[in-house]
């Protein structure tokens, strides 16, 4: 990463920020740089091989039709993105993990192909229930994610309108449902229906016990624009990530109009999903 990206930090980030400390580690020097980034891909590629090795054993014991297999980690990575190392924020390196999913379910069309649908982390445990056929808790905010691939997928997302997800939405209080869709977009952004896939997520990291060494953070996630807030210090941030995949311009102060009012809308529905999220409300997030 450039100095220029480093100090297009949040003024918070400081030498004594854990990211930046790791930085220094592994990233600082370009000879360092490449250094690391051949060890991680050695050990990308050991996991690859034990993974393998796994697999093959499963096979051998003949059940491998027979079971569903879900390779998936805790979160992303920086490597030298923004000046930073490691994890904890919601910039896109760091919050995109890597999910690859074998099921003896899975219809034909989808085998050996990739989906960009935003799948989460609370996403797992009902997929797991599911595919034992257990129903997952009140509680429970995930989603299964076979839906996605099973009997050939959600056969018309196009069909779920704003109105049919508000319908859904109202239904009965006692099982797990969908709230309703944003007030901006014209339903386009929403956290999925009967029909559809989630089109935004709410973010969080707590923070680790001093603000300044890995502050808290949270966001609202979509696919063209994400908001960060910086809760201990009260800092907000847009992203428009179309035309700034590396988010790297924050447009918070940004005299545009159209940007003025995305941060209005999406300031507002951050704090409906994070008051969600926050509940015991029966919903699927």
């Amino acid at each position: 990463a450039t100095d220029e990206a480093w100090n297009k930090m949040p003024p918070f980030f400081g030498d004594y920020n854990e990211g930046r400390t790791r930085w220094r580690w592994r990233f600082d020097k370009p000879d360092k740089h490449q250094s690391m980034m051949k060890n991680y891909y050695r050990m990308a590629t050991e996991v690859d091989t034990s993974v393998g090795i796994l697999l093959k054993h499963i096979e051998q014991q003949g059940e491998l039709d027979n079971t569903l297999i879900i390779f998936t980690t805790d979160n992303g990575n920086f490597h030298a993105e923004h000046g930073l190392a490691d994890k904890w924020y919601p910039h896109q390196e760091s919050i995109r993990v890597p999910l690859i999913i074998k099921d003896p379910r899975m219809s034909p069309e989808f085998v050996g192909t990739t989906n960009d649908e935003f799948t989460l982390n609370i996403d797992l445990t009902t997929t797991i229930l599911g595919a034992a056929g257990l129903d997952p808790l009140p509680s429970m905010m995930g989603r299964d994610m076979s839906v996605l691939y099973r009997d050939s997928g959600l056969k018309d997302a196009s069909a779920a309108t704003a109105q049919s997800r508000r319908q859904a939405s109202s239904s009965s209080t006692e099982k797990r449902h969908h709230p309703f869709p944003a007030s901006d977009g014209y339903g386009k952004y929403h956290s999925g229906s009967e029909h559809s896939w989630r089109t935004e997520f709410f973010y969080e990291h707590p923070m680790h016990s001093n603000p300044n060494y890995i502050p808290a953070s949270e966001a609202l996630v979509r696919k063209d624009y994400k908001y960060f807030y910086w809760p201990n210090f009260k800092y907000e941030q847009l992203f428009d990530l179309k035309n700034d995949p590396g988010e790297l311009n924050d447009l918070f102060n940004s005299e545009d109009p159209v940007h003025q009012q995305k941060l209005k809308e999406m300031r507002k529905r951050f704090v409906e999903l994070k008051m969600m999220a926050h509940s015991d409300l029966s919903i699927i997030l």
